[in-house]
């Protein structure tokens, strides 16, 4: 089980960072990891390193079914094998099991340091070896900005940053092998089209702040059924009249304003979508399905992977039923992202008589 998770330590990482140590010790000994005899955590919780901090955590669980599983070494560029357990808080820079990398300064909008970056391990079961990359690419920071032209300034953004890590981790430095992409890319629906849909028969209405002329707030009213407010869009605020549009169907009638990865469409594949957009959910632990009214709803958590590692997931002998491509907790809160997996058979020795099917899960 792979799972990567960004934000370690929630927004407010400097005083909740002692919780984290916490909450890894609790899942280790949890009766559901009993049978995870070998386990690899990498956390990066050095928030006072602003050049090298990204919040991001990974987690590696290996079930003792599975007798023989290497990692490798980035800097003796030989694999290593697993044996027991063990958590990376401390100098993941110099970490030789894994590539960890924030993007250049110059990649930031206004060049203000965040937390984004990613974080890449190197696997290896009997005859089958991939990359795991966690990563976090840059958010929408206004709505109204985000709206402005198609594609928006913030798509531009996420595309360069992700090109940066393709070119990572393809390059000559190591053998290239099947990698699978998974974390928070903070995809966006295209603003511009999703309004112009959403809002076809409303009029809008600018409003801008008194003392700068800016842009401070859009509203689309029906030209007729007494002027009714169908759209209210602030920087921070995306209030769209009926939600259901977004839940319907998983959303997925959304999907043709979903385009950021088709511009990698040569170097990344994925499965099919049948999951509503992952964020932005309600924090309120009662409201589990509700969104927020901050952002547009979009599939901001994915599982992408090189056509090499789809061919490793849909291996002919591979059943169609055993592939799921879903998100955890449709019904519960959890958090203001609905985490996103992948679950799968490997067969070792594909090809060869007699070979084990061993259960992959990937989650974001």
């Amino acid at each position: 089980v792979a799972l990567h998770c960004q934000e370690v330590g929630g927004k407010n990482y400097e005083a909740s960072m002692a919780h984290v140590d916490c909450f890894v010790k609790e899942l280790l000994s949890s009766e559901a990891l009993k049978e995870y005899s070998r386990a690899r955590v990498y956390l990066d919780e050095n928030y006072k390193s602003q050049e090298h901090f990204t919040a991001l955590g990974s987690f590696y669980f290996i079930h003792d079914s599975l007798k023989n599983i290497q990692q490798f070494d980035f800097k003796a560029k030989k694999f290593r094998k697993v044996v027991g357990r063990e958590t990376c808080t401390e100098t993941l820079e110099t970490t030789p099991s894994l590539e960890k990398e924030k993007f250049p300064q110059d990649y930031f909008p206004e060049s203000k340091w965040s937390r984004k970056g990613f974080i890449r391990t190197r696997w290896a079961l009997p005859d089958c070896a991939f990359d795991l990359v966690n990563i976090h690419l840059f958010h929408d920071a206004s709505n109204l900005v985000a709206c402005e032209k198609s594609p928006s300034v913030y798509s531009g953004t996420r595309q360069k940053a992700l090109g940066y890590v393709l070119d990572r981790i393809t390059d000559q430095r190591y053998d290239r092998l099947p990698f699978f992409l998974f974390g928070d890319f903070n995809f966006r629906l295209d603003s511009k089209q999703v309004i112009e849909s959403l809002c076809s028969s409303a009029t809008m209405q600018t409003v801008r702040a008194a003392d700068t002329n800016e842009v401070d707030k859009l509203i689309f009213r029906e030209t007729e059924n007494d002027r009714k407010v169908v759209l209210q869009l602030e920087k921070k605020l995306f209030s769209y009249v009926n939600q259901d549009v977004f839940r319907e169907n998983n959303g997925t009638s959304l999907l043709e304003y979903d385009k950021e990865l088709s511009v990698f469409k040569d170097r990344l594949t994925e499965l099919e979508i049948s999951f509503p957009p992952s964020y932005p959910y309600s924090e309120d632990s009662s409201q589990g399905k509700q969104y927020m009214n901050t952002r547009c709803p979009a599939w901001c958590d994915r599982i992408v992977m090189s056509p090499s590692a789809r061919d490793l997931v849909l291996k002919p002998e591979n059943e169609e039923k055993s592939i799921v491509y879903d998100n955890i907790g449709p019904n519960v809160c959890m958090g203001d992202h609905k985490p996103v997996f992948l679950s799968f058979r490997i067969t070792a020795g594909a090809g060869k008589p007699n070979a084990n099917k061993h259960k992959c899960c990937v989650v974001q």
